[in-house]
């Protein structure tokens, strides 16, 4: 069930939004992430670890991921898990984001096929 959305951005071909939903924060990604829109995907995910401690970050709408990218992800997951709370990606697609596969992470950060399997799969 659909909440409200608390945020819509557009940064460099990058858009972000954001909605509370069954109790997580849902981070939904569009476009490329790489050095330029980092800061907004950080300045994003840091308004979501402010809100719950469950957020899902729906990577099916990115079309290229960089390491910089890579290292704020980790960043807030490392910062979520150890405020007892956990970050889920949902939706990478291997062809635009395997970064997370070839540094090894796609093995230690809890991946989804859609946003729903994640919500239903819960903390």
């Amino acid at each position: 069930m659909p909440g409200s959305s608390l945020l819509g951005r557009r940064v460099d071909g990058l858009v972000l939004s954001s909605e509370q939903r069954d109790g997580n924060f849902v981070v939904t990604v569009a476009g490329d992430l790489d050095i330029v829109t980092s800061p907004a995907l950080d300045e994003c995910l840091t308004a979501a670890r402010g809100s719950g401690n469950r957020v899902v970050l729906d990577l099916s709408g990115v079309d290229f991921m960089d390491t910089s990218a890579l290292a704020v992800i980790v960043g807030h997951w490392k910062r979520l898990e150890a405020a007892g709370g956990s970050l889920a990606l949902a939706g990478a697609r291997y062809r635009y984001t395997k970064t997370l596969w070839i540094t090894g992470l796609a093995d230690r950060l809890s991946l989804y096929d859609s946003v729903e399997a994640a919500l239903t799969a819960g903390g």
